[in-house]
């Protein structure tokens, strides 16, 4: 090489070694509950909730005091989660059944998932739990853009046993069904909560800061069956309502596996590097199947939100969240304006890669610019379960073919409620607002119409 283009060569080496390195990409660890209601977090103001570890992770991050699912049940709902969409538009609509021929079909194949758009931006992913998602092969979590999986296609497993039980009525159903990648594991009778924390630590430990990850853990817990171990029903008095003691054991196991994942990012040195997200699926339920004593469930609390699972009433799906990103969200904050699950795919985009546009059909937003108060919250939210709709526009929410729980007076067939005024939704204003009745009916139709469902009235 002539010495004239040796030392261009060199000078260009040089400047190229000056340039900053690329800014590193976030990881990303989503924590998901089963049937967990608002009444059952520490830091909502519910000091019989055991839950220092998600007290922890509010307190270094982000409480959201309006966080919806955007289902009241949890196949919808965590199909939002992976797919930044309405679940009705997705397909995956209620909850899936759960069968030992593992063909119940659910998330299409090619959809446009979270794992799969980071993995694109690479990431390595990894989910451990419950998926409930889909059992036929193109609706798995390794078909859908996971490169890693331990857990269970159905809805629930016994805890101990890790087996699916559907009793009481033939033919009935029992089955295992614990998978690791697709291979089926034994691992009885681990607690299956204390399973899930150490397959999380286990993905965890081996990542560096060479590769960003995604991490997906989705707890069964405490969704039935109802089961926790006496280490962690002590810590509760045995004077405590029986299933209520059970379920906020429960509850108090799954926290003990969040303070491991949030200690152990801090012991490899990823702390400062990781986004970390928790929410609930749906609220807590009234399912008879729940209890101990073969009545309505009254273990779970949806504070002061009216109504449980299976409903549209906010108790059905305004949900505990809790969101820290390091450098981003500060310390403590509360946020107190509605958010959906279906934000978080093109919030964590927006981190992974601030140049990639949103996915074609995304009805999620970037929650980003609207926690810095350059971008307004949602105007519409909207929902659906069975023959029910609701939207809330504003403070204004709007139900369809509300439901009624066992204990309630009959809602009629509308109703309607300003949840600035009233949170609880007690007073029906239905008669008292025609006019604002027939518009919200209006938009709900209107999305009816644009996610593909049948028209209510």
């Amino acid at each position: 090489m002539p010495p004239s283009n040796r030392r261009d060569f060199l000078r260009l080496c040089a400047a190229g070694a000056a340039q900053p390195a690329p800014p590193r990409k976030p990881n990303f660890v989503v924590i998901v509950t089963d049937d967990h209601g608002i009444g059952d977090v520490g830091c909502y103001g519910v000091p019989e909730a055991r839950t220092p570890n998600l007290d922890r992770l509010a307190a270094s991050g982000v409480r959201f005091s309006q966080w919806y699912s955007n289902a009241p049940v949890c196949s919808a709902s965590r199909a939002a989660i992976m797919t930044g969409k309405y679940p009705d538009r997705t397909g995956v609509q209620g909850a899936l059944p759960s069968q030992p021929s593992w063909d119940v079909p659910g998330l299409r194949q090619g959809e446009t998932t979270l794992p799969r758009l980071l993995r694109a931006h690479g990431y390595r992913t990894g989910a451990v739990g419950k998926w409930h998602l889909g059992s036929a092969p193109p609706s798995r979590p390794m078909a859908q853009g996971f490169d890693e999986f331990f857990g269970w296609y159905s809805g629930w497993l016994d805890a101990y046993s890790h087996r699916y039980y559907q009793l009481g009525s033939p033919p009935g159903k029992i089955f295992h069904d614990l998978w690791r990648n697709g291979k089926e594991v034994f691992e009885e009778p681990a607690y299956m909560t204390e399973l899930l924390g150490r397959e999380a630590q286990a993905f965890l430990s081996r990542q560096s800061a060479r590769q960003p990850f995604f991490l997906y853990l989705a707890f069964g817990a405490p969704h039935y069956t109802m089961m926790a171990p006496a280490r962690y029903l002590n810590r509760f008095p045995a004077s405590m309502e029986r299933d209520r003691r059970t379920h906020l054991a429960m509850v108090a196991a799954v926290d003990d596996v969040v303070g491991s994942v949030l200690d152990q990012l801090k012991k490899q040195g990823l702390e400062q590097d990781t986004v970390v997200f928790f929410q609930a699926d749906n609220g807590a339920t009234r399912e008879v199947r729940a209890s101990s004593y073969g009545e309505p469930y009254i273990g779970g609390s949806n504070g002061r939100y009216r109504g449980y699972k299976l409903g549209l009433f906010d108790g059905g799906m305004h949900v505990p969240a809790l969101l820290r990103i390091p450098g981003v969200t500060k310390p403590g904050q509360v946020w107190d304006r509605p958010m959906a699950s279906m934000d978080l795919l093109p919030t964590f985009l927006s981190l992974a890669a601030p140049q990639a546009p949103k996915p074609a059909g995304t009805d999620g937003q970037n929650i980003l610019p609207v926690l810095a108060g350059k971008a307004p919250p949602h105007e519409n939210l909207f929902w659906s379960f069975n023959k029910e709709r609701a939207v809330r526009h504003g403070d204004w929410k709007l139900i369809l073919n509300p439901p009624r729980f066992p204990g309630d007076p009959d809602p009629g067939a509308v109703w309607l409620s300003n949840l600035e005024a009233d949170p609880s939704e007690k007073t029906n204003l239905a008669a008292s607002e025609p006019d604002r009745v027939r518009a919200l009916t209006g938009m709900i139709h209107q999305w009816e119409l644009d996610v593909g469902m049948p028209r209510v009235d």
